[in-house]
């Protein structure tokens, strides 16, 4: 397996960051893919990296929420693109251009600039042949629009944390090389999400934990990490019908192709 979105360079695994990458190897986890967040992270995610070579695979982004009330958010945003010209000295290659996109949750007074913030980024995915790890949180009808513009360009990525219906998953399919994150969401009670999975291909599903959030049953309420990734591969397998080792041997699959591992 692979999860394809870990933030365990985060404070919340300072005290046991070599147990939790020790239980994830340990339950069958090959690689961990560790998004960006924004300028004050960026030394923790460097040097985890540093710390566990290429069993973690770093990407550089600006996150949405890191625009919001953010008067360098343009600086940050150059940032971004001097790290994708130039990785840091002992981190490896970036696998993407994330983690991106829109969140109006919070609030939608910063939507102008996230959505500013975002289509630069696209458009450095683009540049540098990247695919983009997008996420979305109260703005679907907005990413579907952008999204949209974006079609028959050769756009690709990960829409992190899926969390719309089949038809947006459809509109967004349609749009080109897309994948859809699936994390711990899926087996909470009564879930919506439960009733979406079924009607996605497995060919279009990566898992992801997005630790230390989101954690799945039977450890909801407590922090998430990798390891749990197969609580999530699971309640696919049962969505879907399938055997666990198809659910891990098709979203691998589909992990190292869109991430060229």
């Amino acid at each position: 397996m692979i999860d394809t979105h870990s933030h365990i360079y985060e404070p919340e695994f300072d005290l046991d960051r070599d147990d939790v990458v020790a239980r994830a190897k340990a339950v069958g986890l090959e690689r961990l893919l560790l998004p960006a967040i924004d300028s004050a992270s960026d030394e923790r995610l460097f040097a985890t990296c540093r710390r566990y070579g290429d069993y973690v695979v770093p990407m550089m982004g600006l996150h949405p929420t890191s625009v919001n009330d953010n008067p360098s958010w343009r600086e940050e945003l150059l940032r971004v693109e001097r790290y994708l010209a130039a990785p840091p000295q002992g981190i490896g290659h970036f696998c993407a251009v994330g983690e991106i996109g829109l969140d109006l949750y919070w609030s939608r007074e910063w939507r102008e600039e996230q959505l500013e913030a975002f289509r630069q980024q696209l458009e450095w995915s683009l540049a540098y042949d990247l695919p983009v790890v997008i996420h979305t949180r109260d703005a679907w009808d907005d990413m579907v629009a952008v999204i949209g513009e974006y079609c028959n360009r050769g756009l690709r990525g990960v829409f992190h944390a899926f969390s719309s219906d089949v038809a947006c998953y459809e509109q967004l399919r349609a749009c080109g090389d897309f994948l859809f994150g699936i994390g711990g969401v899926v087996t909470f009670k009564k879930s919506p999400l439960a009733d979406v999975v079924p009607s996605m291909s497995l060919d279009d599903i990566l898992l992801e934990t997005d630790s230390p959030y989101l954690t799945p049953v039977p450890h909801r309420g407590e922090r998430n990490e990798s390891s749990y990734t197969r609580f999530v591969c699971a309640k696919i397998a049962e969505l879907h019908n399938v055997d666990y080792e198809d659910v891990v041997c098709r979203t691998t699959a589909s992990a190292k192709r869109m991430f060229n591992l």
